[in-house]
């Protein structure tokens, strides 16, 4: 099979004829549709995060199953799959208590460098987030994924694997935003429209939307957003604080990584607000936060994959874009080939599109 591979940080990514193994117990091996370009996967190749190489990336996906392992009942050849890479055992504290996003079995959730799936010229080829979504096969645990209907579009259907599932669940399950509330995004790229939208699902009155690319701005709008902050030319926490009298707003979502959006985010809360994190800060930075802001009652959280129960939460996702309440179309910014994979990255990187997905031909 064809898969792009990540050789080191600040390299690209090159083409290569790689093997996969056939699926063994608890196993399925899919045939990638499409997959989604996310900044998520570019912190590894800028070497933000370590990661072993050489890797195949990508982890944003929807397949269709072409073989099951032993034991495998969930699914059957021919079913369509979203992937998820909040793998989970359904066994330990984590996944018992209802956390199934944060599972702790390394039986199931491998850790880094301990798969053993794809081979090239004989060697072992890491596996990224127990998916690698940038091939033309996956095979992956029967728990990273969820079966859905055959007739969503696939493409439509990737993005709910990570940047719909991120934005929307950070709204849902992790802040979870009250209706008639007010919310500030930071960041209006796939994860922060979704957090926008999921504001708007969840019933916020006041949506207020932050960028400084004015096209991402316009489709906040489209997502749900009342109000636009373009933080190129005004103090974003200040103008936050104008939109709402002066009193910040009780829920904010950071959907960058940047240590000073993150800061941001905590300054225009109002008391008793609460801002999350969904970004990926780099590894090592710190948040530097003023310890008085505290004292009535803000706080400050992160979110992993917007606390998923993905097997529960995508489909309820897919159910409401069916009803036109969830916008996954507007986040579709184009189809490239998997050959075009680096000049889509330098895409994502210039800010422009949305989200560009890697179309396999799958049909």
């Amino acid at each position: 099979m064809k898969a792009a591979v990540l050789h080191a940080p600040h390299q690209p990514l090159t083409i290569e004829d790689v093997e996969i193994h056939q699926p063994k117990r608890r196993e399925v091996l899919l045939r990638t549709a499409f997959a989604g370009l996310c900044h998520s996967d570019l912190h590894f190749m800028e070497g933000l995060y370590p990661i072993p190489t050489p890797i195949v990336l990508g982890h944003e996906g929807a397949a269709v199953v072409e073989a099951v392992g032993e034991d495998v009942t969930y699914v059957k050849p021919g079913d369509h799959v979203i992937t998820c890479l909040s793998v989970f055992c359904g066994e330990c504290a984590q996944c018992t208590t209802g956390h199934t996003n944060l599972c702790e079995n390394t039986e199931v959730k491998l850790l880094p460098g301990a798969a053993r799936r794809m081979t090239w010229k004989g060697a072992v080829l890491n596996q990224a987030f127990n998916l690698s979504v940038f091939a033309e096969q996956m095979l992956v645990h029967e728990h990273a994924i969820v079966k859905i209907a055959k007739d969503i579009p696939l493409d439509r259907a990737a993005l709910v694997g990570c940047g719909v599932m991120t934005g929307v669940g950070a709204v849902f399950n992790a802040a979870k935003v009250e209706p008639g509330s007010t919310v500030a995004v930071i960041g209006c790229g796939g994860i922060g429209l979704s957090a926008v939208n999921g504001a708007a699902l969840a019933g916020a009155a006041q949506i207020i939307a932050i960028d400084t690319n004015p096209s991402k701005l316009e489709k906040a709008r489209e997502m749900g957003a009342t109000d636009t902050i373009n933080a190129s030319n005004v103090d974003p926490v200040a103008a936050v604080k104008d939109l709402t009298d002066g009193q910040g707003v009780p829920y904010s979502f950071e959907a960058i990584g940047l240590k000073i959006a993150a800061e941001q985010s905590f300054a225009m809360l109002r008391p008793g607000g609460v801002a999350t994190i969904i970004g990926m800060i780099p590894l090592g930075t710190k948040i530097e936060l003023h310890g008085a802001d505290f004292l009535r009652d803000r706080k400050i959280q992160g979110t992993s994959m917007g606390g998923n129960r993905f097997r529960v939460d995508m489909p309820r996702l897919l159910e409401l874009w069916r009803q036109g309440r969830l916008k996954l179309d507007h986040l579709i910014s184009g189809h490239i080939k998997l050959q075009e994979i680096n000049e889509g990255f330098a895409m994502l990187k210039s800010g422009t599109p949305v989200r560009n997905l890697i179309d396999f031909g799958v049909v």
